[in-house]
């Protein structure tokens, strides 16, 4: 049965990272001919991005290292070193209104995808210290999670921030939190959501637009309604494959946030079903694979990854169907980006490397 969980789980991660490439290609061959003509096609960027990403799933997973607590100490005070460097102006690089970009040459860095996973890794290897009768709140567990949120906070990336917070907390659920704590957290969440709306108003914007797209179809409602042209008219199967209508200059970069999009009005409600279908594999496979661990730790970590992807993907496809405000939230394993996909096969990496660490224990 370990066998099974373990291999439903990698064929869920390359299949779902084969549909990314293939749609890549249909929905960002014409974006990619228009805007960056001089340079490799999206589709086959992708291509090599995901052969480099399975080579480091491949060292990881043979790497013991990555299951030992000293190991996520030094890499979460790391990723917060690489958070402090990325706000440093001539480090960090400024796109779409934010500075969460560190250059390597022809790489760019996001530290806020590292800082997710060792947040989340340390944090899972101090709750398995905890006995039973010491549920209560620590603060240092708190800090943790509060030192990288803020920092990320200023670049500002309010999507990184979410999905970290709420994988924390299903985390901190998971090792027995008290549940009235959770009052306190929703809250402690609204007076915050409040907060950042009144420092920054273009969130105000998007709300409104979430609410309402159509008021301002053509600025702050504008992805949202061209999601929805792209998805309404597609029906039950689509209109087929590399047949988009709103790749073409409507969707803007559609291989990115909106790719499921184009999924959607290519090969319709069924084959967004199929998508779905490998996601909810994924998770379930996941989460076999963390009830058979036998260690506290391990189970921990891999029900803290798999819940940070499985939640991702869902506030992902939440945005393109219209059900929550867009959030610029990449779809993992299919949206295109060298730096998600590596991120997320280092986090099937070491999904697995804990696997491992039980058979072998």
């Amino acid at each position: 049965m370990k066998f099974t969980y373990k291999r439903l789980f990698i064929f869920s991660a390359i299949a779902l990272s084969l549909f990314g490439v293939i749609f890549i290609y249909s929905a960002g061959t014409y974006w990619s001919s228009i805007h960056y003509a001089d340079e490799l096609p999206f589709y086959i960027k992708q291509t090599i991005y995901l052969i480099l990403a399975i080579v480091v799933f491949l060292i990881v997973t043979n790497m013991p290292l990555f299951t030992q607590e000293k190991t996520w100490v030094a890499l979460y005070v790391f990723s917060i070193l690489l958070l402090i460097l990325v706000l440093i102006p001539g480090i960090g690089l400024e796109r779409n209104g934010s500075q969460s970009w560190i250059g390597l040459g022809p790489l760019t860095i996001q530290p806020a995808e590292l800082v997710k996973i060792t947040t989340l890794m340390y944090l899972s290897f101090l709750l398995s210290k905890v006995r039973n009768d010491e549920r209560v709140v620590q603060i240092k567990h708190f800090l943790i999670i509060i030192i990288p949120c803020g920092l990320i906070m200023l670049q500002p990336d309010f999507g990184s921030v979410f999905i970290l917070v709420v994988a924390a907390f299903i985390l901190l659920f998971i090792a027995k939190y008290p549940i009235k704590l959770y009052v306190g957290f929703i809250v402690l969440g609204i007076v915050g959501l409040v907060a950042l709306i009144a420092s920054a108003p273009y969130r105000l914007k998007r709300i409104e637009a979430f609410i309402n797209p159509w008021a301002d179809p053509l600025v702050s409602g504008f992805q949202a309604v061209q999601s929805l042209l792209a998805i309404g008219p597609a029906g039950l199967l689509g209109h087929g494959f590399q047949e988009s209508r709103q790749k073409f200059l409507y969707l803007p970069e559609p291989q990115n946030d909106f790719i499921f999009s184009i999924i959607l009005e290519e090969i319709g409600f069924l084959g967004g079903c199929v998508v779905l279908a490998l996601f909810a594999v994924f998770i379930y496979s996941g989460c076999g694979l963390a009830i058979q661990s036998l260690k506290s730790s391990d189970f921990y970590a891999i029900s803290a990854l798999v819940g940070m992807v499985g939640f991702q993907a869902a506030l992902n496809i939440g945005v393109v169907i219209g059900l929550i405000p867009v959030t610029g939230v990449t779809l993992p394993f299919i949206s295109y980006g060298g730096t998600s996909l590596m991120i997320i096969w280092f986090v099937v990496a070491i999904i697995i490397s804990f696997a491992n660490h039980t058979d072998t224990t």
